[in-house]
């Protein structure tokens, strides 16, 4: 005998504070790198951060536009795509973030290199086993959708 369980949605009021965070930390973390203070103040930021810039305003953007988007509607389906969306741009910011490294810790005598780049990979697996669950839960809330 096969039974199926059938995960109940938190609430939708839960839904959109959750949502309603995710909008209001994204907007702020794109005032604070592109605006005020900047991302220049940061000393362990090179002058080679402008590389990765756009990337990681892209994936800022997508997290703060399919936020906005939830809190209007969010059914499933459109929640999982969300997540496709924002996982893609997040894992295009990961990899760019790799492949340039603008990071310098050399005043401190911790290994900070290393601890970025562990951060990194594992920000990278978390992004390339979500990315196809994401799908998976995508297409599985298509196939319920009421026609």
């Amino acid at each position: 005998m096969t039974t199926s369980v059938r995960k109940r949605r938190p609430s939708v009021r839960t839904r959109r504070a959750g949502y309603l965070v995710g909008v209001v930390l994204n907007g702020i973390l794109l005032v604070l790198v592109n605006a005020w203070p900047g991302w220049d103040v940061l000393p362990f930021l090179t002058p080679a951060f402008p590389a990765v810039l756009g990337l990681v305003d892209l994936a800022l953007v997508a997290g703060l536009v399919t936020g906005l988007v939830q809190l209007w509607q969010d059914p499933e389906w459109l929640v999982a795509l969300d997540g496709v969306v924002t996982t893609c741009a997040g894992l295009a910011a990961l990899v760019r973030l790799w492949q340039v490294f603008p990071f310098d810790f050399a005043v401190s005598s911790f290994d900070w290199a290393l601890t970025a780049r562990i951060v990194l990979v594992v920000g990278l697996a978390g992004s390339v086993i979500g990315l196809p669950a994401q799908v998976t839960t995508l297409v599985r809330a298509g196939l319920r959708r009421p026609r």
